[in-house]
Parts: C-alpha cells; structure tokens; sequence
C-alpha cells in the first residue's frame, strides 16, 4: 500500500512539474495596456528550444484581413493575421523567457522581450528597449477551451 501512494504522489509532482514546464505553450488573448481592451489571440509555440508566437486571431479588426503597412523588412505589407511577432525566446533560471523580441503591428516597431507567468493563465509580456526597465508591460489572459 504504500508503494502505491509513494508511486500516486510522484507520478502526480511529475505530471505537475511537466505542466509547468512550458507553461507558456498555448493560446493567449491580447490585452491592449492602455484601453484594457483584448486585441487578439496569440498562440505561443516552440521551435529549436525557442518560444515565438503568432497572430491567430484579430478582435474588433476594422479589416478582415489587415497588413502590417507600418511594419519594415520582411513583414511589411504581410497579413497580421498568421504574422509571428514573437521570435526566439529562451527559458531561463528564473522560469522566464527571455532574450527574444516582439513585434508591434500597430506602429511596426521590434523591441527585446520578455515573458513570465503570473499565474498558470495570466502571461506578464513586457517590451522594452535597451533594458527592461524602459518599456511597457502586458498582461495576457489564457484561452481556455
């Protein structure tokens, strides 16, 4: 009997640990930090042991299919939707991500970013220039379902 509980209690810390592992992993809405409003679904994926995201989905989009006229280099005039705008995250020591980039359709401008995990569904996105401490930070809210 108490190989049994001994077995239930470690299957389960493991099951645990894996689901924290990438927590980030998923679909995520948008929240607009200056209207509170949500702006779009991003879904986080990883590659090459790197995390990037994806526009999957436009709220209130004014255009069906809007392009990135003030995006510069390879994205400028690409759908939004479909768009990777965040490329090459790394986990960290910490349980963050880091070292990774994020792009802003709306204005077509690229900043450093950096990820962390409030809460298994709410996803702290901060986008700064030069260091951290010069930027603005989102919340995100995972989608469930």
């Amino acid at each position: 009997m108490t190989k049994i509980i001994l077995f239930s209690f470690f299957l389960q810390l493991s099951i645990s640990a894996l689901s924290q592992s990438h927590g980030v992993l998923g679909r995520w809405k948008t929240i607009d930090d200056e209207t509170g409003k949500p702006t779009s679904v991003i879904e986080i994926f990883e590659k090459h042991n790197k995390f990037h995201g994806r526009i999957i989905e436009l709220i209130d989009s004014k255009s069906k299919n809007p392009k990135c006229e003030k995006c510069e280099g390879e994205d400028h005039n690409k759908p939004i939707i479909g768009m990777t705008v965040l490329k090459g995250l790394k986990k960290n020591k910490e349980g963050g991500y880091s070292d990774g980039k994020i792009l802003d359709p709306k204005h077509g401008k690229v900043y450093k970013c950096n990820l962390s995990l409030e809460s298994k569904d709410r996803l702290k996105v901060r986008g700064f220039i030069g260091i951290a401490l010069l930027g603005r930070t989102q919340i995100w809210e995972r989608v469930k379902g």
